[in-house]
């Protein structure tokens, strides 16, 4: 564990972590396309059908609920407190966070969290307005299942993640999403035609609050605010030391303006 902790405290403090001045166009993150939409929009539309059409619903849903709960007998609850994916929905975006305050990506600090503040207010008002209009049952007795909120949170981090520090990042960001939509399955809280929706509508928040990010910079007068973004940088050095009484483990967090 102190050599893992070590070799991520090297990697992070030999990696720039300088905030950057974003062009007076707007970025490619920020411009609407149509094929943009292509992605969420299939997904939300195929967990609608999925879950709406008697057919597909019954040879898909409840044949992976059957496999869920067979070895419990038929019945399965796991208390949301003790659902893994309870927490783990907030990791992308927490990761998001993280790096925006140590300096990383294209868009400023302040401009990150207008971002991130925006697809979470989007993605959350779809979701419950879904949830309360369908009021559909989970496979656990429960109500307004369709559709999953864990997973469209989970979505929404790692599609900020993808679209402000690129492919690789967004891998690891939807590596952990997935998890979450699987676990929502897993522990019997959703159908699978729930997560499927909620990944496409975690998705489509995160690519509009790009979208809306030119509108909302003039709206909070960033460009003035944030003009001098590039005359002050982050470093965040972790660090492990030895004590005589066991390991000691830190964060060191440098501004410079």
């Amino acid at each position: 564990m102190k050599r893992l902790f070590a070799l991520v405290a090297f990697l992070v403090a030999v990696m720039p972590l300088n905030a950057q001045r974003r062009d007076s166009v707007y970025t490619a993150s920020e411009q609407f396309k149509v094929t943009k939409v292509i992605a969420p929009v299939s997904l939300m539309t195929v967990g609608a059908f999925c879950a709406f059409t008697p057919a597909i619903h019954n040879s898909v849903d409840l044949p992976v609920r059957e496999w869920v709960v067979a070895p419990y007998g038929g019945e399965k609850f796991v208390p949301l407190v003790d659902c893994p994916e309870t927490y783990l929905q907030f990791a992308p975006a927490a990761a998001y966070g993280i790096a925006a305050l140590c300096g990383a990506g294209e868009h400023s600090l302040f401009e990150q969290l207008v971002t991130g503040v925006t697809a979470y207010a989007l993605m959350f008002g779809a979701t419950q307005a879904i949830k309360y209009a369908v009021n559909a049952p989970r496979p656990n007795g429960g109500i307004h299942s369709f559709l999953s909120g864990h997973t469209a949170t989970a979505f929404m981090g790692a599609e900020l993640v993808r679209l402000e520090y690129g492919i690789w990042w967004g891998l690891a960001a939807y590596s952990v999403a997935g998890a979450t939509a699987f676990l929502r399955v897993w522990n019997n809280w959703h159908w699978t035609s729930d997560v499927i929706a909620g990944a496409g509508i975690g998705i489509l928040s995160a690519n509009a609050a790009y979208w809306l990010l030119p509108l909302e910079r003039k709206l909070f007068r960033m460009d003035s605010k944030l003009a001098g973004a590039t005359h002050y940088q982050w470093q965040a050095t972790p660090f492990v030391a030895s004590t005589p009484v066991g390991a000691s483990y830190g964060l060191t967090l440098a501004v410079q303006w």
